[in-house]
Parts: C-alpha cells; structure tokens; sequence
C-alpha cells in the first residue's frame, strides 16, 4: 500500500479514551455496532456509493450481511434519490469490503462531522483504504455522459474541514498513485483530472464553471472532498472515480437535473461494475 501522509497524532477511535462529545468516540460506537449487525469483526476496503453508482455494485456479488445506516449510531437517514441508505458486507476475493450505499451530503445542514462519519466509522473498522465515487458534472467535452475518471486531486470549496482542532494533515498525493496506475492496468481507457467541490444543493451558473476552467478544474460536483480529507487523517489510501453524468453547466445549452445523474449512472453501470470487480480484490 502506499504510504499515506498522517498526523503527528492519528485520530484514536476506542470509545473509552476520547471525549464523549468527539465524532471518532461516536464513529468508533458505530463501528462496534457494526461488527455486531453483520457477524464481521473486520474490514479491509471501503466504497462510497455516489448518486447514480448504485447498479454497479451488484456486480460485486452478493452480500453477507446488509445493515440500515439509521441502525448505527451518528448517521442520518439517506435523503437524496439514488442513495439507499444500506450498508454492505461483501467478500471480494481475499478482501471484505464495506459497502456503503448512501453517503450524507454537506448541503443537508447536518454538519462536516456528519459527512465524513461513513469514513470514520470505516476507518474504525478496519479498513486501510477506500474507493470514493461520485456523479459530477464534466468540463472536457468529449467526456460524454457515462465517461469514468479517476480523481488525482481535489479543489475544495465548501470553506471548511472534517479535521478537528490544530491537526495539520498533508494533503500531498492525496489520490493514491499506485490505485490510479492500477485501475488503468485494468482499463487503459480511463481519463484523470482534478475534482472540484461546491457546497451545493444548488448547480453551478456557467461563471462558476469558468471559473472552475480557470482554477485547474475537470470535474464539479457536492461530494468527496471532505470524506477524502478525512481519510487522509485516519491514514487510508484513497481511491477516487467520478462519473461524469452531464455536462457542466453552460456547456450544452441544457438545464442540469438530478434524473440525468441517475440514468448516466445505469447505462455505466457494466462498466463501473467490471472496474470495481477487477480492482477491489487487488486493493
């Protein structure tokens, strides 16, 4: 595994050592509640579902246990379509991988701790990496509707952190080289590009997008960045993959709409399940 960049001192997730108000006590009372839901004392990998992902992950196979989020402490109920608000238990060849099926935007007034509470909960049960995946908007035009690409950095404008108090965490190299490099040993077709987020639920006006262009930016959307900080902190390596599910905005003349994101999602969906199949096992 490559090695991550981490805090002085890691994030300690043992319900008895942390402050009853710190959002790692709570992700690690999740995480116990979790071993106990599913019969699995511990994960290897976790996948964040994003909006229009969810047929491809049946091509992982079928689950040993499913867990609802709202039955772990400190997650929200799913609120946005396309988000099912389960949690998975599946065996991709040697590695378990944690599935989760809904994620808590930022937009839904819950707070940062909320939003990165998957991936602590994750990282307190085990698992050393994870896949981040979303449905975004896509600024280079031959992307088409249905295109993955992997993220290999990140632009984040929603003006805040997951990171709690005077923690400095490096953000270098954020997006593991090495998960990039394998994913297009798997398909070489697959494009990279810099991933940039809004704090949404509103999409962006065309001046934004410019700005985007400006910024070094390939891809917009309401998600990922956050969790991917907070993975750094708890020392995961990061496996990052959009889709793109539409043009951004201003550059087809067409209103944006969420059903969009969804139907790119299903007609991806073989795809996006044959990369995660080859490339789980191998993380």
């Amino acid at each position: 595994m490559e090695a991550a960049s981490s805090p002085s001192t890691a994030p300690d997730y043992s319900v008895d050592r942390v402050a009853a108000s710190s959002p790692y006590q709570v992700a690690g009372k999740a995480a116990d509640a979790l071993r106990k839901l599913t019969g699995i004392e511990q994960h290897d990998v976790a996948l964040v579902m994003g909006s229009g992902w969810l047929p491809a992950v049946e091509a992982l196979g079928e689950p040993s246990a499913e867990v609802a989020i709202t039955d772990l402490p400190g997650f929200a109920p799913s609120a946005v379509a396309g988000h099912s608000g389960k949690i998975r238990s599946i065996a991709a060849g040697s590695v378990r991988a944690l599935v989760f099926l809904s994620r808590t935007h930022y937009y839904e007034g819950h707070g940062v701790a909320a939003v990165v509470h998957g991936i602590r909960t994750a990282a307190a049960a085990g698992c050393r990496a994870v896949v981040l995946t979303n449905g975004c908007g896509g600024l280079r035009r031959h992307w088409r509707p249905g295109t993955a690409v992997l993220i290999k950095d990140h632009i984040n404008l929603t003006a805040t952190s997951p990171i709690v108090g005077a923690t400095f965490v490096d953000l270098t190299d954020l997006y593991s080289r090495r998960l990039r490099t394998l994913c297009r040993e798997i398909d070489p077709r697959l494009d990279e590009g810099v991933y940039v987020q809004f704090p949404g639920p509103h999409y962006e006006t065309p001046a934004e997008i410019e700005m985007v262009r400006r910024l070094g930016g390939d891809l917009v959307g309401m998600s990922t960045t956050l969790e991917a900080i907070a993975a750094r902190e708890a020392g995961m390596e990061i496996l990052g993959i959009s889709l793109v599910t539409n043009a951004a905005a201003g550059l087809s003349g067409e209103p944006l709409n969420h059903q969009e994101v969804l139907a790119a999602g299903k007609q991806a969906a073989a795809r996006m399940g044959d990369l995660l199949v080859d490339v789980v096992p191998r993380i």
